[in-house]
């Protein structure tokens, strides 16, 4: 009687296995929240041109539409018909966390400086787990709340001076900036909640093309289109907010989410502050201190515990 055939051995390191796709979630994440980032930076060398919040961001969608329309267009050929509930949150998501909250940020832009910006924006991980433990019931872990004070704590160091400055209209600018961290964060933790059954790709075309929508329909309602015509400068620095600071972040934003999580993706997006420091001393020649030095290893110190979460 032969021997029965040896069982084929199972992979050796799931566990393993399940870091590293964590490990890699969590690096797409922080790619994309130094991208997104540098969207600051370029909205205030656009600025230079005296172009208003409503006519920057339209630029930006309108540059952004085709790649988002295009995705959307091979998704839906690929994919099942989505059910209603789920298409008009796809709408509402368009127009809470690429419309309303990438208005308010710009037109806070126009009072603040980007390092300030930054700052606000940085409570967007704390509106995410606020709302996770109230609303979704969801735990968080002690490490995740060490890896985000770390985080804080670093990002108020190194803004703290750009805090203080500022004219008469910077408490206007900071309230338009609150409210797009606000509206940014119930996208996150909705998002999370809808990205397992539409798919990454797919659920942020659609919610890009509804924002785009909304962003070019709010630009002929206020705005004669005559300001369309503007200096070349204007359009490639749109070329540029369009291709390297919304659909490379956005979509990376949602294979992370899909990856790690909203709250964790959220977290791990503390890189931006730090990002927009050296980029705005590289473009802007904006100087870099021993503080904000420092402030920026707290920075890289949350990212680290945040990295040492278990998958």
């Amino acid at each position: 009687m032969s021997a029965s055939p040896a069982p084929t051995p199972l992979p050796a390191s799931t566990p393993a296995a399940a870091r590293q796709a964590f490990l890699l979630g969590l690096a797409i994440a922080v790619v994309g929240a130094i991208l997104f980032s540098a969207k600051a930076i370029v909205a205030k060398l656009i600025y230079r041109y005296q172009v208003d919040a409503v006519t920057l961001i339209t630029f930006r969608m309108l540059f952004s539409l085709p790649f988002f329309a295009g995705i959307a267009l091979w998704k839906a050929a690929q994919s099942p018909p989505l059910a209603r509930t789920d298409r008009i949150r796809i709408v509402v998501l368009g127009l809470l966390g690429y419309y309303l909250s990438s208005f308010l940020d710009f037109l806070g832009l126009q009072y603040i400086s980007a390092g300030l910006e930054r700052l606000i924006l940085f409570l967007t991980p704390s509106f995410v787990l606020l709302i996770s433990v109230v609303f979704l019931k969801k735990k968080i872990t002690g490490l995740e709340w060490a890896a985000l004070a770390t985080a804080y704590l670093g990002t108020v160091l190194v803004f703290f001076h750009d805090a203080r400055a500022g004219g008469s209209n910077v408490l206007l600018g900071g309230v338009f900036v609150l409210g797009s961290a606000v509206a940014y964060a119930i996208y996150l933790v909705q998002s999370g909640e809808l990205v397992s059954r539409v798919g990454p790709l797919r659920l942020v075309a659609y919610a890009m093309c509804v924002s785009s929508a909304a962003c070019i329909l709010q630009f002929f309602l206020l705005r004669p289109p005559a300001l369309l015509l503007q200096p070349a400068g204007v359009y490639w620095l749109s070329l540029v907010n369009a291709v390297f600071c919304t659909v490379l972040p956005v979509m990376m934003t949602m294979v992370a989410v899909a990856r790690i999580g909203p709250g964790t993706t959220s977290q791990a997006g503390m890189v931006g502050p730090v990002s927009t420091l050296f980029l705005g001393a590289a473009i802007l020649g904006e100087p870099i201190t021993g503080i904000q030095l420092g402030g920026t290893a707290l920075v890289l110190a949350g990212i680290y515990l945040l990295s040492r979460k278990r998958a």
